[in-house]
């Protein structure tokens, strides 16, 4: 299994940036897939979650409304991040857990040590 992100970069309070999470050795729908991230002397934690299977997605309150989890249902798994605000940055990664055996009886958010696989991360940084 292995998990490539990418789209990370610079932008300005407001701006947006689009990550791509693609995976390869492994099928989405056995898969939930996470974005996580990580600022500076603080702990990785779960932004947003997706399962291809059951439609399902899920987004912590700090990005509600301003962040989207999707998937091209193939090989890639997107974050669309609107509005952006400096306590954004930090870098992204993605994460995958197989729940094929879970039967759907799996809850969001994934905790960081249940991922079995992880991407390199990608630098967000919003700043003025």
């Amino acid at each position: 299994v292995q998990l490539q992100a990418s789209g990370g970069g610079s932008v300005q309070p407001g701006g947006s940036l689009r990550l791509s999470c693609v995976a390869s050795g492994l099928t989405l729908d056995d898969y939930a897939i996470g974005w996580f991230r990580q600022a500076p002397g603080k702990q990785r934690t779960g932004v947003s979650f997706i399962s291809t299977s059951e439609g399902r997605t899920y987004h912590v309150d700090s990005v509600k409304g301003r962040f989207t989890i999707s998937s091209d249902n193939a090989d890639t798994v997107y974050l669309q991040m609107n509005s952006l605000k400096p306590e954004d940055t930090a870098v992204y990664y993605c994460a995958a857990e197989s729940v094929k055996t879970y039967n759907g009886n799996y809850y969001f958010p994934r905790n960081r040590w249940s991922m079995d696989a992880w991407g390199q991360g990608t630098l967000v940084t919003v700043s003025s």
